[in-house]
């Protein structure tokens, strides 16, 4: 019985260094919070508001580093708040999705695609994926016991690099069903 370490991803937002100096001044730079369990990625002390057709999620955490695209990662609870129609996706996967407006304390950004809720998946290294049997892309199923809401998650989609760290993320709507708090474990099902 093999099993992951399985995180909660809050709702988040990837910024590129052209929208960093828009949004918190020219000479801006990501302020390092806290390292994440992915190396080399932290949240930052920056925040932004998120703004949809309907209402705006003030606060939003920024991860860093920088990125090549401005990305907003939300649940699909964020979704209505905001009154956007954001598809689910692997990270990175933006082309054609939903839009929204970013502010921050010096100035804002309208981007025309970007806001995705992020398809759950396990992160793991070349060994990892071999020690598990699995490979990239590959689609798996994740059972997770909990106190009273035992779930399994299918559709969750491996992602294999050197540079990861074994870890399975869900959004907080995900965590939530399966009463998934504090340290859990899920276990890996081909």
């Amino acid at each position: 019985m093999a099993k992951v370490l399985v995180e909660t991803s809050a709702r988040h937002v990837h910024l590129t260094e052209e929208h960093i100096k828009i949004l918190f001044g020219e000479g801006a730079t990501l302020t390092k919070k806290k390292d994440l369990s992915q190396p080399g990625q932290f949240a930052c002390e920056e925040r932004v508001t998120v703004v949809g057709p309907k209402k705006s999620i003030e606060r939003v955490s920024i991860l860093g580093p920088a990125r090549a695209a401005t990305q907003v990662e939300i649940s699909f609870t964020d979704a209505r708040t905001l009154g956007v129609d954001a598809p689910v996706r692997e990270s990175g996967d933006v082309a054609g999705s939903a839009g929204c407006k970013l502010i921050g304390p010096a100035g804002e950004i309208e981007i025309s695609e970007g806001v995705i809720i992020a398809k759950r998946h396990i992160h793991f290294t070349p060994e990892d994926a071999k020690e598990f049997g699995v490979e990239d892309k590959q689609i798996v199923s994740v059972k997770i016991d909990s106190n009273g809401r035992s779930l399994t998650f299918g559709d969750v989609v491996v992602r294999v690099s050197p540079k990861f760290k074994a870890a399975m993320h869900i959004d907080t709507d995900e965590a939530n069903a399966a009463c998934a708090f504090g340290e859990v474990w899920g276990e890996v099902i081909l």
